[in-house]
């Protein structure tokens, strides 16, 4: 597995220059069959690092660009009067597709943001009465902009919840940068990744980590954590049950994706703040945002109690 991992890896770095850590995080994400919210400045290579994940697992691919207008039938699909068979006829909308990057989602309206809500969290959607089930797997990758860029609606703390994970792409490393100029719009190699993972070998390792194990004390250590979210004065609240199972499930993938059948604390660290980050907020006199709240917790909570 983590050879694989490596590889899946070195193939996405082709595109996305010194991000393998962020490329690990998103494989995780997929791999707990979450969702990922990339946020970040235009430019920073969301959009390249969703296509390229599509292209490495030889997935469907759907992009839907976030506008002020855009409708939920947009995103869901519409049913259509066919004169011929004097019936309506269903036409499906981008949202039937195994990965689906919804780019800058926080410049629709919020009625189009919860379009998105039931298909996250059933991977199916209800339109006109009926329910449809959506392709296996299904991964949504939402990008979005700063809130205070002008244009954007912040999404709600009920949607944000949807998201496994939450990650930052940042500005590349000088030395990643100079390799980028030098070798030309990195886009373009795109096409010429190659496949590394079909279908089938990604829903194994999706099942895999519901094998991995978690003793006693770590599941001890794990609650701790989530207990301090909810008593300590800095924050305005804290984990919620399914947020403290997310980071649970994200663990396991993390130990199976270092080749481990058992979680370490280690495992629980790593994925921390991409987890719990955008699921906190601090209280009013805290003064810190996501990033520091998960940097009280873990200087916080010792891992032997």
């Amino acid at each position: 597995m983590e050879k694989q991992v490596k590889r899946i890896v070195k193939e996405v770095g082709k595109v996305l220059l010194g991000k393998d850590q962020q490329i690990k995080l998103a494989l995780c994400c997929l791999f707990a069959k979450g969702h990922l919210l990339i946020e970040d400045l235009p430019g920073m290579g969301k959009t390249t690092l969703s296509q390229a994940l599509a292209a490495v697992f030889g997935l469907d691919f759907n992009r839907v660009q976030f506008t002020s207008d855009l409708l939920p039938s947009d995103i869901l699909g519409v049913s259509v009067f066919d004169k011929s068979s004097s019936q309506f006829q269903f036409h499906k909308g981008p949202i039937f597709t195994q990965i689906l990057l919804a780019d800058e989602i926080n410049r629709t309206t919020p009625k189009t943001q919860s379009a998105l809500l039931e298909a996250m969290a059933e991977a199916q959607v209800t339109v006109e009465g009926e329910t449809r089930a959506l392709p296996t797997p299904f991964f949504v990758i939402a990008t979005q902009n700063p809130v205070t860029q002008s244009g954007t609606f912040p999404l709600p703390e009920s949607q944000l919840d949807r998201f496994l994970m939450r990650i930052e792409l940042g500005y590349p490393d000088p030395q990643a940068e100079m390799d980028l100029y030098r070798g030309g719009d990195s886009r373009e190699l795109l096409h010429k990744l190659k496949s590394c993972l079909d279908t089938k070998q990604l829903q194994q390792i999706q099942q895999a980590v519901d094998k991995i194990k978690a003793t006693d004390k770590l599941l001890d250590y794990l609650q701790r954590l989530v207990l301090y979210t909810r008593t300590a004065v800095e924050f305005d609240y804290g984990l919620s049950p399914r947020g403290a199972l997310a980071l649970l499930r994200s663990a396991k993938t993390w130990a199976l994706i270092d080749g481990r059948s058992y979680v370490i604390p280690e495992d629980v660290q790593a994925v921390l703040p991409s987890v719990v980050g955008h699921r906190l907020a601090a209280a009013a006199d805290f003064g810190g945002d996501g990033g520091a709240l998960v940097t009280k917790i873990l200087s916080s909570v010792d891992v032997v109690d």
